[in-house]
This record gives structure tokens, sequence and C-alpha cells, in this order.
């Protein structure tokens, strides 16, 4: 005889379904309420691809390029204690919670000629202002305490008894981190690295503000909303929706294959 569901697992189904409701409905109605031809039209304006090869390019710059300092960062709060370790811990978190165009605003003032770095980079001909350098500045900022929690989680679980042996066996705290530390926390770091290159991708508060031109594409269907409607917004919108999409299930099939050979 089958056992019917308890109450509670009802009741838990139903409050699954509305949120997966919630999550589906808009975007099926933006795939019922976008003609074919709208979308033919968006792929053949190259204004719309630059903007997608700007926003994807920008977005794996910024978690390649800063995760050279976030990966050791996260090693070291998961295996050292030091005075002020909980301040850190604060700082890398803050993104995650002040408005982005605030952060875009911050960001603003440092990067420009009216900070030193920004003074620094335009002694060397360089600019973070109005520039993809802008734009990958603004995503890492917002992006990072993503790749930073997950390494973080990740090393701490790795068994320190590991890294003890290969410090016994006359390995360098180099050869143990890099040989022993680093791969087996490879999968949660790689977990992280996709987050942050997703959250990077979609990122628009602060980018508008260090670097509305050249758009990235949520500025760019900000932009087309703002100027000419719904209708010349909602095809970008589903374009970038699917090539996220497709970025995002590439990325999660070839990291599940890597873990599979591993």
């Amino acid at each position: 005889m089958r056992k019917r569901p308890d109450t509670i697992t009802l009741l838990f189904t139903l409050a699954g379904a509305l949120i997966l409701l919630f999550i589906i409905a808009p975007l099926a109605g933006m795939f019922l309420h976008t003609p074919g031809s709208a979308i033919s039209e968006a792929l053949s304006d190259s204004e719309v691809t630059h903007s997608i090869a700007l926003t994807l390019g920008c977005a794996m710059g910024a978690t390649l390029l800063f995760s050279l300092g976030i990966i050791p960062l996260a090693y070291l709060m998961a295996r050292r204690e030091f005075r002020g370790k909980r301040l850190v811990q604060g700082l890398v978190d803050l993104p995650v919670v002040i408005p982005h165009s605030a952060a875009g605003i911050a960001l603003l003032g440092v990067f420009s000629d009216q900070g030193i770095p920004g003074k620094a980079a335009d002694a060397m001909g360089l600019s973070f202002v109005g520039t993809a350098g802008g734009i990958i500045i603004a995503m890492a900022f917002v992006s990072l305490p993503f790749l930073f929690n997950a390494a973080r989680d990740s090393f701490e679980s790795v068994d320190k008894r590991l890294e003890y042996a290969a410090r016994n066996l006359g390995a360098t705290s180099s050869q143990t981190f890099f040989r022993v530390s680093l791969p087996l926390a490879k999968n949660g770091i790689i977990s992280g690295m996709i987050m942050m290159f997703a959250r990077g991708m979609s990122e628009f508060g602060a980018v508008v503000i260090i670097a509305y031109y050249p758009m990235v594409t949520p500025v760019m269907i900000f932009d087309r909303f703002a100027s000419y409607g719904l209708d010349a917004s909602r095809p970008v919108a589903l374009i970038f929706i699917c090539i996220a999409l497709i970025v995002f299930i590439i990325i999660r099939l070839l990291t599940r294959k890597s873990y599979a050979v591993r």
C-alpha cells in the first residue's frame, strides 16, 4: 500500500512549486512575447553582439585576474589566526551588502583622475573611466566575495593532517600549497569562480557609474528600455539570458567532466 504524503511534505512541495513558478513565469512570458523577427534583428545588430562579447570578456577577465589575489587571501583566512581576522572577513563581504550604485560612485572616486590610483594610471597613459578596465574593476568589486567565501570554505574542508604530512616529508610551504591544498580544494574554487563570473556578467549598478560607455549588455538593456521602451529592450534581454544560460551550462559540464576525471 502506497504511503500518503504527510502534511508538511505537501506544504513544502506547494511552496517549492510557487517559487519555481515565480522564476519560470517571467522568462516564459519573455519568450512568448518576443517575435522571432525581433530576435533576428537584434542578433544582426553589431552593437548588441559587441556588447555581449564585451560583457563576457570583462566578466572572465575580472574572474581570472582577481582570483590571483582572492585565492591566496582565502587560504590565509582558512589556515591562519591573526588579529583583525573578523574585520578582514567583514571587509571582503562588504560589497554584498552595499548598494551597487554606491559602489560604483566609490570606485569612480578612487579610479578617476581625482584618486591616487587613477592619477597614477593616467600618468602611464591608462584610464579606468569609460573603458573595459573600469568595467572589469566594477565587476570584480561586486562579485569577489563569491569566490572568496567558496575558496575559504573549500580550503577549510581540506584535512590539515595532509598538509602536515607533506611538510614532514620535506615539502616547502609553497609545494604543500600547490601540490596538496590547492588540488584538494579545486572543486570549491572552480564553483566560486563560476559564481563570480556569473555575478560579474550580470552587474549593472556599479558598471553604469564608472563606464556607461562602452556598454555592457545589462547597461544596453536599460538604455534601450529607457530610450525606446519594452519592445526594443526585450529581444536584447532574451538573447543575453539565453547566452548566459548556455555559457553557464557549458562551464558546468566542463567542470563536472573534470571532477569525473579526478
